[in-house]
């Protein structure tokens, strides 16, 4: 994917995780698994988002993202309606890791491919 999509992509998805994290709880989607499932997998896709959209960044991008899953889970206190949980904010820092992971390992493994085609 190109980073002129995969770029404003993983904004794009920052965005809403954040929307839905902070919006009152009737503006929330309904979860399609477990909550917990839902909110690893938005981190996770996020994570891997950020990882494939900023490669060379990737450890500013780990950081930003877990400090930011706990500081977006504890912008919920601004919401009536919402209760912030340090168990919440580690699934999504877990699920961001995951994400971040997966997307080091494509890229490295993108890079070996690259480099071996290179030099073929």
């Amino acid at each position: 994917m190109t980073s002129k999509i995969i770029k404003p992509l993983a904004w794009l998805l920052l965005a809403f995780i954040l929307f839905v994290t902070v919006s009152p709880i009737e503006l929330r989607p309904h979860t399609i698994e477990t909550p917990d499932i839902d909110r690893a997998a938005a981190y996770l896709t996020a994570g891997l988002a950020f990882a494939l959209a900023y490669p060379k960044q990737w450890k500013a991008v780990a950081v930003l993202l877990i400090f930011g899953a706990f500081a977006i889970e504890y912008l919920q206190y601004l919401s009536l309606t919402r209760h912030a949980r340090l168990h919440d904010a580690g699934v999504k820092a877990a699920g961001a890791a995951l994400g971040l992971v997966a997307g080091w390992v494509f890229n490295k493994w993108r890079e070996a491919k690259t480099g071996a085609n290179a030099a073929a």
